[in-house]
C-alpha cells in the first residue's frame, strides 16, 4: 500500500484560499462540496511536505460499469472472495454506508458521487443516470488521490432517504474497486483504471429479471414495471450503454439460443469479450488459441439436462477492437462436475488446478452460479488477481520515489 508522510517544517502557512487542500491527521484530504470543506485553522500555521511512495505502492485501480440490478454486487463479493476475506462495511461508521472493505479491497459506490439528492434530481427532472446529477470532478479527485496512496474523505449517497450524508474517511488499499452507473463516463476517471469491466444485460433479459423480482416480491403490475424500464431507457442508451466500448472484458447475458422463443430469462446465453493487447492481461481460451471453436461437452463427464449446454470460442471485433469471445449457453447441473470444463480452458491465471470450480461450489448460492454469468464473473476475478500481482512485481522491480514539498 502506498504511504505518505507528513513532515511539518519551518515554512510559512499555505493560504487558506487554497480550496479542496488540507492538512488532518497526516492524512491528504480533497473536497469539493463545500458543505463538507472545514475551516482552514491551526492545521495549517506550518509549511508541509508530503512524500508519497511511487509505482510500487501505488493503489490498483478497477472499474465495474452497469446497469441498476445487473449483478454488480454478486460479481463484488465473488471478486473480494478470490482475495481472501468477507467484504464488509466499514466498522463503525455510518450504518447506511455504500463501502465495502476488505483485507485487501475497498469497494466504493459511484453513487455517492451524486450531486443531487433524490429531491434536487425530481426538481431538475433528471435521473441519477444523467451527467448533470454527478460530480465527475471529485470523483476524479478523489479517486487519483487514492490510487496515489492519500486518505480521502468521501461523500455517501443514502439510498434509504436519498439524502447526502456526511463523508466518511477512506484509506489507500491495496485495490480500490469503483462500480456504478459511471466509472468509464469521464475521460479523466478512465484513464485512472487498470482494468475495467462491464456487465451488459440485455433488455430482453432485464425485462424478464425485473418482472420476476416485481411482480413476484414486490406486488408490482406489468404495466408499472414496463413504464420504469422505458423512462430509464434514454438516458441508459445515452450515458451508462457506450461506456462498454472502454471496458477492457465485458460481460454480456443474452437470451438461450438452445430453446426457440424462450422469453422467460432463466436458460442465458453469457459471452466473455475480452479486449486483446491490455496490459498484464491474457484472455482466456477454449482448446485452442486464436482458433473458433464449438463444443457441446455433454456426456459422460457433464451431467446436462434439457436444453444442454453449448461453449463456442473465437476471435472477433468489439467496437473496432479485436477482441477474444468466449460463451455459454445453458446451464450446469452439477457444479462438481465444472472441473471438466476448467480442464479445457487455458489462461485461467488459477493458483491451482480446479480453483474455479473450487470457488464456483463456495458460492453456489450466489445468483449465476449455474451458468454462465457466475462462471465468467469467478474467471474475471481470477485475472484481476493476476493483474494485481503482475502490477506488484513491476513495481518491486522498479522502485520509485516521489516527493511533494508545499512549503
Amino acid at each position: 500500500m502506498g504511504v505518505c508522510t507528513t513532515l511539518h517544517t519551518a515554512a510559512a502557512a499555505p493560504p487558506c484560499h487554497l480550496r479542496g487542500f488540507y492538512q488532518h491527521k497526516q492524512q491528504v484530504l480533497f473536497y469539493r462540496n463545500t458543505a463538507y470543506t472545514p475551516r482552514c485553522g491551526r492545521a495549517h500555521s506550518a509549511g508541509l511536505a508530503v512524500r508519497c511512495s511511487g509505482a510500487a505502492g501505488e493503489t490498483v485501480v478497477i472499474g465495474l460499469a452497469a446497469d441498476s440490478g445487473c449483478g454488480k454486487s454478486t460479481f463484488m463479493r465473488r471478486l473480494t472472495s478470490v482475495f481472501g476475506g468477507a467484504a464488509e462495511p466499514p466498522r463503525g461508521g455510518n450504518p447506511d454506508s455504500n463501502t465495502l472493505i476488505s483485507d485487501t479491497t475497498t469497494v466504493i459506490c459511484l453513487d455517492d458521487y451524486h450531486s443531487l439528492d433524490r429531491t434536487g434530481r425530481k426538481e431538475k427532472g433528471v435521473t441519477a443516470l444523467d451527467p448533470r446529477a454527478n460530480d465527475f470532478d471529485l470523483m476524479y479527485e478523489q479517486v487519483k488521490a487514492i490510487k496515489e496512496g492519500k486518505a480521502v474523505d468521501k461523500p455517501i449517497y443514502n439510498h434509504v432517504t436519498g439524502l447526502l450524508d456526511q463523508p466518511e474517511l477512506i484509506k489507500p488499499p491495496k485495490i480500490l474497486v469503483i462500480e456504478g452507473l459511471h466509472p468509464m463516463f469521464d475521460q479523466r476517471v478512465r484513464d485512472l483504471l487498470d482494468f475495467s469491466i462491464y456487465l451488459d444485460i440485455s433488455n430482453e433479459v432485464k425485462f424478464a429479471w425485473k418482472i420476476q423480482r416485481d411482480m413476484a416480491e414486490r406486488g408490482h403490475s406489468l404495466e408499472s414495471i414496463k413504464a420504469s424500464i422505458e423512462a430509464r431507457k434514454p438516458d441508459f442508451d445515452a450515458y451508462i450503454d457506450p461506456q462498454k466500448q472502454y471496458a477492457d472484458a465485458v460481460i454480456e447475458v443474452l437470451p438461450t439460443q438452445l430453446i426457440p422463443d424462450d422469453n422467460e430469462g432463466k436458460v442465458l446465453r453469457v459471452r466473455l469479450i475480452m479486449k486483446e493487447g491490455v496490459k498484464n492481461f491474457a484472455p482466456v481460451y477454449l482448446f485452442d488459441e486464436g482458433s473458433t471453436i464449438s463444443w457441446i461437452p455433454c456426456g459422460r463427464k457433464l451431467t446436462c439436462s434439457y436444453p444442454g449446454i453449448k461453449f463456442t470460442y473465437g476471435p472477433d471485433t468489439y467496437y473496432d477492437h479485436e477482441v477474444s469471445v468466449l460463451e455459454m449457453d445453458g446451464q450446469f447441473d452439477r457444479l462438481d462436475e465444472l472441473i471438466y470444463v476448467e480442464s479445457h480452458l487455458s489462461n485461467l491465471s488459477a493458483k491451482f488446478y480446479g480453483e474455479v470450480t473450487q470457488q464456483m461450489l463456495k458460492h453456489s448460492d450466489f445468483p449465476g452460479s449455474n451458468n454462465g454469468t457466475g462462471l465468467f464473473q469467478t474467471i474475471v476475478g481470477l485475472k484481476i488477481r493476476d493483474l494485481y500481482e503482475q502490477i506488484v512485481a513491476e513495481g518491486a522491480s522498479s522502485p520509485l520515489k516521489a516527493t511533494t514539498t508545499k512549503a
